[in-house]
């Protein structure tokens, strides 16, 4: 959770036993756990979900090592490093399919909001990227929220 944010719940609201099926509540912000930015989570009338065809929440990704092998067809994901100021240059210059963050780090919120000023799709949260090779097939599909400024994301990546 980001400090400051609501914790979100899970809370069983229906059981078998009393109505014949189970079924929970999930109440959490679109920015819990895994999730995805889109444009206007850091610029007034920016894109939102609505905006970009899911095509844009997946492709062929890249652990970041170096620019020299990042293109703009690829997504680029950030395992072993935050993303300074002199990285977001270099992607904005690049302009990645898609941006994706380890867990282990925060995105300073001033590069966040300049890499969203761009129109940069950015993951955030993600787990277990030391189990990837270089090069994988990566898909983070957004729930469909009307006009949302990102969504939670059940992030994998297929190994090609």
């Amino acid at each position: 959770m980001y400090p400051g944010d609501p914790e979100a719940s899970i809370e069983l609201i229906q059981t078998i036993e009393k109505n014949g099926w189970n079924m929970r509540r999930i109440e959490m912000n679109t920015h819990d756990g895994t999730h995805v930015n889109t444009q206007v989570h850091g610029v007034v009338d920016g894109n939102n979900l609505d905006n970009y065809p899911l095509e844009k929440f997946c492709g062929i990704a890249r652990i970041y090592t170096s620019f020299g092998n990042i293109n703009s067809n690829e997504g680029i994901i950030f395992r072993d490093q935050n993303i300074d100021k002199e990285i977001a240059k270099q992607i904005k210059t690049i302009r990645p399919r898609f941006v994706g963050l380890s867990s282990s780090f925060e995105f300073d919120v001033d590069i966040e909001k300049d890499l969203l000023k761009e129109d940069i799709i950015l993951f955030e949260r993600l787990t277990n990227l030391d189990q990837l090779p270089e090069v994988f097939d990566f898909y983070g599909m957004p729930l469909k929220i009307q006009k949302g400024d990102g969504s939670p994301v059940r992030a994998f990546a297929v190994i090609i």
